[in-house]
């Protein structure tokens, strides 16, 4: 039956828990986006099968430094952040019998995620059309650089250059002319999650139809997607938005202020706030200048000068709490070695160790999801290159239709 995750299937089939626990997902995507959607539907429980070429597979198994594990096989950390929960068999897609072993898993499948150029795959005789053929049930997730169709349908899609053509880099950085990306792949990974988000989706419409569809997104239509208020100010108000550094354009004092040692962020995002705020920073609340936010906003070099100032006075240790006490939303801005020490992140479960095949015991960031009720999920190290080549085959040999 499509979709059933045989226990027998050996350890890499093995039932891990989770709400998408007896489904099947293939992972025919490299790079991260569409590999970041089909890892999310595995930290839920499902089964994923990545199919990777056999000549050095995933693109981004060779992106590095940093490599980790033996000289002779050295796995990329940049690989392990986007698979992890998944078994890895190699196929290349343009030999007859590698197809067919493709085909026979497409009809076990639930979901099929890919980030294929538009065409690619119907050249490799695995069309949309072909795909339902084999499995009318199976939802098909195609993630594109810059949507499957329109006047440039057939660009690649390259994070950075994504996030500069879909508007976001204007948006970031310290001033108009200093256009910045965000440290992380952002457009890949919104992709990937709208793409996970899509595929649940269709799930539960197949559930009612019997039939499966095909979701599509893009890198392009990920970041339009969360430009949020900024995208209001153009399309309703005719205001372009441009980066204006570690401050909020709508609300003030809202962003990045520099304490004796550093930096402190603080959000005051309503009057109650204010009130309690001003005084801490030797303002009267009622002054004139700053009484509403409509006027913090129009005064706001002024605003920051005179917070600056008043924070330059003690370092973040003092200033912290007695934001805190005050009830003032207020942070630090902590490197990653410390997000990943701090307690509270540890906590909320957003690290897993797991046994690597090669690299031996590591620790990756975790699932940002908890189900209470439906079961801890039993994490999998990231696959090594082929690495269930011959329990995937035993396990479609096993229970091939007679």
């Amino acid at each position: 039956m499509t979709g059933v995750d045989d226990p027998g299937a050996g350890e890499a089939g093995a039932s891990r828990g989770g709400p998408l626990t007896g489904l099947v997902v293939l992972d025919l995507s490299r790079a991260l986006a569409g590999p970041h959607a089909a890892m999310m539907l595995g930290d839920l429980g499902a089964r994923v099968i990545k199919v990777e070429h056999p000549v050095g597979g995933d693109d981004s198994r060779g992106w590095g430094p940093p490599f980790v594990g033996p000289d002779e096989q050295p796995e990329s950390t940049y690989f392990f952040s986007c698979n992890r929960n998944k078994e890895s068999i190699t196929l290349d897609l343009k030999d007859p019998v590698d197809a067919d072993v493709l085909g026979r898993l497409v009809e076990r499948a639930d979901v099929l995620v890919e980030n294929f150029r538009p065409g690619v795959l119907d050249r490799l005789g695995f069309s949309v059309a072909a795909l339902h053929r084999r499995n009318r049930r199976l939802v098909i997730l195609s993630i594109t650089g810059f949507g499957h169709d329109g006047p440039e349908g057939d660009r690649s899609g390259y994070d950075q250059i994504a996030q500069g053509e879909a508007g976001l880099m204007s948006l970031t950085g310290a001033a108009p002319d200093q256009p910045t990306r965000v440290g992380v792949p952002i457009a890949d990974l919104l992709a990937g999650m709208y793409g996970a988000y899509g595929a649940v989706a269709a799930l539960h419409e197949r559930a009612v139809t019997g039939l499966g569809t095909v979701v599509r997104t893009s890198l392009l239509a990920a970041v339009v997607g969360v430009h949020a208020f900024q995208g209001t100010r153009w399309t309703v108000a005719g205001e372009i938005p441009r980066a204006q550094g570690n401050h909020h354009p709508a609300i003030s004092p809202y962003g990045a202020f520099t304490a004796a040692d550093g930096v402190v962020q603080i959000a005051v995002g309503s009057e109650a706030l204010w009130r309690r705020f001003a005084p801490l920073v030797g303002l009267d609340p009622e002054d004139p200048r700053f009484a509403t936010n409509t006027q913090r906003v129009a005064h706001r070099d002024p605003l920051i000068a005179i917070i600056d100032e008043a924070l330059s006075t003690a370092p973040s240790a003092t200033w912290l709490p007695l934001l805190e006490q005050a009830g003032i939303p207020a942070g630090r801005v902590r490197t990653l070695d410390e997000v990943y020490s701090w307690d509270q992140t540890r906590s909320q479960g957003l690290l897993v160790d797991v046994v690597h095949t090669t690299a031996g015991s590591i620790t990756l960031p975790g699932p940002p999801l908890r189900f209470d009720g439906s079961g801890t999920v039993t994490h999998r190290a990231p696959p090594t290159l082929g690495q269930h080549n011959e329990s995937i085959r035993e396990w479609l040999d096993r229970d091939a239709p007679s």
